[in-house]
């Protein structure tokens, strides 16, 4: 399996970008390798500055935990059993959607995490990304 490019990181992008024009939003698309480094991101014009380090974390989060981040909500609420975990990590976990691994043949090959607007969004934008990933032949 090949990791992912910057090659493979533009098509997400674009798509992921795509996607957020026709929603109306302006976001932070970020595409991270197997190994939670840096790809590409991407900064739509007046997009949110702090969704630069929220986008890149989500995608880090997917890495390191190796599903996406809105899996993590129900279970890191006060009383339930990951309560607090997005405190470790020197805080990079980030417990609310917007972040997929990108998987190929059962492993992750890296992620794509996306800030900028309602978490609804930023999953709908972030899954654009996804479904290119997985219609490319790597």
């Amino acid at each position: 399996m090949a990791g992912i490019n910057l090659a493979t990181a533009k098509k997400l992008i674009a798509a992921a970008e795509e996607e957020a024009s026709n929603i109306g939003v302006q976001m932070v698309i970020t595409v991270l390798d197997e190994g939670g480094n840096l790809v590409a991101s991407h900064r739509m014009d007046d997009a949110w500055l702090a969704s630069v380090d929220i986008a890149e974390n989500k995608a880090w989060t997917s890495v390191a935990l190796k599903m996406p981040t809105s899996d993590l909500a129900e279970a890191t609420v006060p009383k339930a059993e990951l309560y607090g975990l997005n405190t470790t990590n020197q805080g990079r976990i980030v417990v609310f959607g917007g972040g997929f691994p990108l998987e190929k043949d059962g492993k992750v090959a890296g992620a794509i995490g996306v800030s900028g607007s309602s978490v609804e969004n930023d999953v709908k934008v972030a899954e654009a990304g996804v479904k290119v990933f997985e219609a490319e032949d790597l």
